[in-house]
């Protein structure tokens, strides 16, 4: 019998792996009586589905166009999704239901997180570890990122996290559309010159910043990067390769991080920012980090326990496996 359900809200959501995760994490906290499926749900569609629900609903994942179409259902409850007005979590307590003749089952309380820059953050912690790599917490590198849609917003906010991350370049084919980052990284990077933007089609400037960046975060979707790897295949290197993130994983690899990884460099796919936005995602719907914002995501899961090291294994091996 299920008790408890959860999924994850988008149009189109076909594609999604996310109940290949959340389901693979209950089976590994023996979560018997929970379900995570996934429903194709639009802007105009997400208030009835939202007004629906039972109080055997926990939580959703949301998908683009509902990240920002799902404010005022809610409270922002970390720091990203008050900072961005962008939510891609929704958790419900039922304990707190506001009598609404136009919800039959009552309102519940439903607090909003972003766990995207979490995500993106805790990716490149995992790669670092992996590859043996330490960064002084200096402000002293810097990082690029490729694009300048709301993937590439969540991708600032998680350089603005990282202490070892002094001044972010945002390279895009249409320069100054996006009037958050610079605010975001005067707030939040304690530097002389935080931030700077070029455009895509200014080689010189885009190799030169890639040649100098710690991380190179690429926030293009499809095929739409490929040409951004023929340029960079053309990069001459006389010391250490920054650490790529390619926030696409179809294809896998894409042609960036073949690229990338032909000069020498270390690359790694969208598929690590979605397994851990959906860790910290399990972690808040199943009440294991009850009342407790993840914006220090981070410093906590390096002090993991030994459950919480297999409930990452278990996602991870679910979805290597469904890839």
């Amino acid at each position: 019998m299920i008790n408890h359900r959860c999924a994850v809200l988008g149009k189109p959501i076909a594609h999604s792996l996310s109940p290949v995760l959340h389901n693979a994490a209950y089976r590994a906290l023996c979560l018997t009586d929970w379900l995570y499926d996934k429903h194709e749900i639009g802007e105009e569609d997400l208030d009835s589905f939202l007004k629906s629900l039972d109080p055997t609903w926990s939580g959703l994942s949301l998908t683009m166009p509902l990240k920002k179409t799902i404010q005022p259902y809610g409270v922002p409850a970390n720091l990203w999704a008050k900072e961005l007005k962008v939510a891609n979590t929704a958790i419900f307590d039922w304990s707190r239901i506001t009598d609404d003749p136009t919800w039959p089952h009552g309102k519940p309380s439903i607090k909003l997180y972003n766990t995207d820059v979490i995500g993106i953050q805790l990716a490149f912690d995992h790669a670092n570890r992996e590859l043996g790599a330490h960064h002084k917490p200096d402000h002293a590198g810097s990082a690029l990122i490729i694009g300048n849609g709301n993937t590439a917003t969540s991708a600032m906010a998680a350089c603005c996290m990282m202490p070892e991350i002094g001044h972010v370049t945002v390279a895009a084919r249409h320069p100054g559309k996006n009037t958050s980052f610079k605010p975001l990284a005067e707030r939040y990077i304690n530097t002389h010159t935080p931030y700077s933007e070029i455009s895509l089609s200014d080689v010189s400037a885009l190799l030169t910043a890639a040649h100098d960046a710690t991380y190179i975060i690429n926030t293009i979707p499809g095929h739409a990067a490929d040409s951004v790897a023929v340029e960079l295949g053309n990069i001459e290197f006389d010391e250490s390769r920054g650490l790529l993130l390619d926030v696409v994983y179809d294809p896998r690899p894409t042609k960036l991080m073949e690229a990338w990884r032909a000069r020498g460099g270390d690359a790694i796919g969208g598929e690590e920012m979605l397994l851990y936005q959906a860790l910290i995602q399990v972690l808040l719907m199943t009440g294991i980090w009850d009342d407790d914002p993840p914006s220090d995501a981070d410093k906590r899961l390096q002090d993991t326990t030994t459950e919480d090291d297999q409930l990452e294994i278990a996602m991870r091996n679910a979805l290597e496996e469904a890839l």
